[in-house]
Order: C-alpha cells, then structure tokens, then sequence
C-alpha cells in the first residue's frame, strides 16, 4: 500500500498566497505546509511510498521534492496532471491509477488534519473504499455530504444535499483497497469521459451505483479543515500546530 496525495489544484480563493504555489505547499504553521502535513500523517502510519498528482505549479513541487523526501522519510513519485486548471479531480485521481493498483490511502492536498484519521480507517481496513466521514460537526450547503443505506453503506456522496439529511461530511481521506482499484479506476473514468468538470467524488458514486462496496468510518470530534478560503486557512494555522 502507498500514501497518494492530490495536489493539482490552483486554489484561486488563496490568492495572493496561491499565486504561484499550488494550494498544498501554502504555509499552515511557520514552514510547515499543507503537503508536510499530509506527508508527515502517512510516514507516521508507515506509508513511505508516496505518489503525489501534481498540476498547478507543478515546479514548486519538483524543486521542493528532496527537501520533502528528507524532512519526512518518503520517497515521493509525481504524476502529472496537464488539465488540473481546466477540469476537475476525477480525473487527477483517475490519473494515479497506476499507482493506486497496489492499495492507498488517499488524502486531499487541501484537508489539515491530525494523524489520528489515517490510523482510524487503517484500524477498520476491510472490503471496498472506506470513507473517512465527520458526523459531529454541523453542515451547510458548501461539504461533501454522505448518506448511507441500511447496511451502513455508502447511497449517496454530494454537496447537492440537504444538511439536515445527511448523515455526515466526507473529509477528504479514503481508503482504497488494492482488490477494488480496477473497478474504482473505471468508475472515475466513466465519470470524467460524462464530464470533466465532475468530482473525484462522483467517481466515487459511480463505483457504488456500479456495485462496488464503499464503507465509512467516522472520526470522532477532531480538529480539521478543508482549505478552500483565507477564512479556512486561518483555522488552518490555529489548529496545525495543536498536531
């Protein structure tokens, strides 16, 4: 299994910060960086092979990888994403396939969180994807919702849902079994050939709708954020240094 961190992506509503990084190598406690974070989780779980699907100023990243490489133990492998500023990230994800073949712990280059979520899902490793979801902090139109069927299992994963009916928001780190990466690489180019502009999460439904297993394990009360705005990034750098 290795660790695989989506990291294409521009982050416009960052900017200046973003004006010529890519949302992960954006500070969120002194030099540390989103990307450190994500990397320091995955080497701390024993995942030191890790692939990273660059995009959006790709070189920052290039010219950082030793540096990153030493700090944290890892070995890091780049894929390149030649439409990260023109479409969206099924198609980062569906990218990586390669890679993800063997098994991996996918974690979003924009999400700030302790090293506590990876250990829970590895703790709960079993069939299909399994979702790392909050069901304790309040939701609004903006998360990636989940609802679940009577088994427990994934039915529905959107932000195009009612808050009050969802049961809570998928983070932004998953689980991805090396026996189900065939059947998730197609879902998630089935979702990108529909429409490129569709989420990594859409491909995920597609998976689901196609008969594919997807659990949730939830995360208990943690401190964490999505960076999407200066308003996240300023949470970002009040909780990254709590970790």
């Amino acid at each position: 299994m290795i660790g695989l961190v989506l990291a294409a992506g521009a982050g416009r509503r960052l900017r200046p910060y973003t004006d010529h990084l890519p949302k992960a190598l954006v500070p969120v406690d002194g030099d540390t960086t989103i990307l450190d974070i994500a990397l320091h989780n995955l080497a701390t779980v024993g995942l030191t092979e890790i692939t990273v699907v660059v995009g959006y100023a790709a070189d920052a990243v290039r010219e950082r990888q030793s540096a990153l490489e030493e700090r944290h133990g890892v070995r890091l492998t780049l894929v390149h994403n030649d439409r990260a500023e023109e479409w969206n990230n099924a198609y980062s994800l569906w990218l990586a396939r390669e890679h993800f073949a063997r098994g991996a712990l996918l974690v979003n280059g924009d999400t700030v969180h302790p090293v506590s979520v990876e250990k829970t899902l590895l703790a709960q490793r079993g069939p299909g994807l399994l979702l790392a979801v909050d069901n304790v902090k309040p939701l609004a139109d903006e998360e990636m919702k989940v609802t679940l069927d009577e088994a427990g299992g994934l039915r529905r994963i959107t932000k195009q849902m009612d808050p009050a009916a969802a049961f809570g928001e998928y983070i932004g780190v998953t689980l991805i079994e090396p026996w189900v990466a065939a059947d998730l690489a197609a879902a998630l180019e089935t979702t990108w050939r529909r429409d490129p502009n569709l989420y990594y999460e859409d491909g995920f439904q597609q998976f689901a709708d196609d008969g594919g297993q997807v659990r949730v394990a939830t995360i208990g009360a943690v401190e964490w954020v999505e960076v999407d705005n200066h308003d996240d990034l300023a949470r970002a750098r009040e909780i990254a240094c709590r970790y």
